[in-house]
């Protein structure tokens, strides 16, 4: 064979006019990998091979005492279908309901509420760093056990809430109990979530401070007031970030369990109206046992949470702008 491809000499060759063996760099690369073995070993042992264990457990009957039994695609049977001798799962619709419900509100108000605060935070006002880290506290400890516990205070029938509320009414209004109420305890989690704005308030925050300052000088030379420049001006050189933001809240939002399950107790009330995905799947996995069971539940999730990214994806060449083109 050449020792030329391409008009390039061969890769021995270089070894040899470095003053290197080819043995030696093999030596220095497989020093490189040993580097990277504890990576790897956490990689495949804690998130590769669960992930296929987790997929032989979705056609089991397995309730971590006995060993798993092989029953097919019965779980994902029961999930969607059932019949006669295994009924269909309606705890699981509802499940997959809440949560698509609580995505829909609480992600685009959490993005825009976001925007809003990083325009304000963008402006040239003394103080500024200040604000911008008392506005980022509530992300670093929104998704504590803590902060779900006192969000369950505040809206409860007794709570602050209801306080402030009967204060300013001098007493006309009765508020129900926010958390106690099936049409209103979902709502709580949402604004809890919108709440953890801080951590795509940043990301926008950096967004903003990299569009050009030309851009809105020109528009205004153009008589373009405030708002037409965050139409044309803003929102699209910001698109990429709030792409990002929008995937990466998704993901989050459909994932959501330490709040519903402080705030319900662990179970989902009232009448299921805070039963998360990713609750009822700890409920089935741990509290009832059916661990092959939970374990279809995780594979569905991740169908469905892959779905709506492709999507997303899908359609981000007609929303989202890169710079490039018209």
């Amino acid at each position: 064979m050449s020792e030329r491809i391409a008009g390039k000499p061969s890769r021995q060759k270089i070894y040899l006019k470095s003053g290197r063996s080819l043995n030696s760099v093999i030596k220095d690369n497989l020093s490189s990998y040993a580097f990277m073995v504890p990576w790897l070993l956490g990689f495949f042992l804690l998130i590769i091979y669960p992930m296929i264990y987790s997929f032989y457990l979705s056609f089991t009957q397995f309730n971590m005492i006995r060993d798993p039994q092989w029953i097919g695609f019965r779980n994902y049977f029961v999930m969607f279908v059932g019949n006669e001798d295994f009924p269909r799962d309606e705890r699981f619709l509802n499940s997959l309901w809440v949560t698509l419900r609580y995505v829909f509100i609480s992600v685009p108000a959490k993005l825009v509420f976001a925007l809003a605060v990083a325009m304000l935070m963008s402006q040239k006002l003394k103080g500024i760093p200040l604000y911008r880290t008392i506005y980022y506290i509530p992300t670093l400890l929104g998704g504590s056990v803590a902060i779900a516990v006192l969000w369950r205070r505040l809206f409860a029938g007794d709570g602050a809430i209801n306080a402030i509320i009967k204060t300013l009414s001098n007493g006309t209004l009765d508020p129900p109990s926010w958390i106690s109420s099936p049409e209103y305890a979902l709502y709580t989690l949402v604004i809890l979530s919108v709440w953890q704005f801080g951590s795509p308030m940043i990301i926008f925050l950096a967004g903003i401070k990299q569009i050009p300052a030309e851009y809105y000088e020109a528009a205004s030379v153009d008589g373009a007031g405030k708002f037409k420049q965050f139409i044309y001006i803003t929102l699209p050189c910001l698109s990429p970030i709030i792409f990002f933001n929008f995937i990466m809240q998704m993901i989050g939002a459909f994932q959501a369990f330490t709040q519903a399950f402080i705030i319900s107790g662990g179970t989902g009330g009232p009448i299921d109206s805070t039963m998360f995905y990713s609750l009822y799947l700890y409920l089935r996995g741990f509290a009832y046992g059916h661990m092959g069971y939970a374990s279809a539940m995780a594979w569905v999730l991740l169908v469905i949470i892959a779905t709506f990214t492709f999507i997303a994806f899908r359609f981000s060449g007609r929303l989202v702008s890169y710079g490039s083109g018209e």
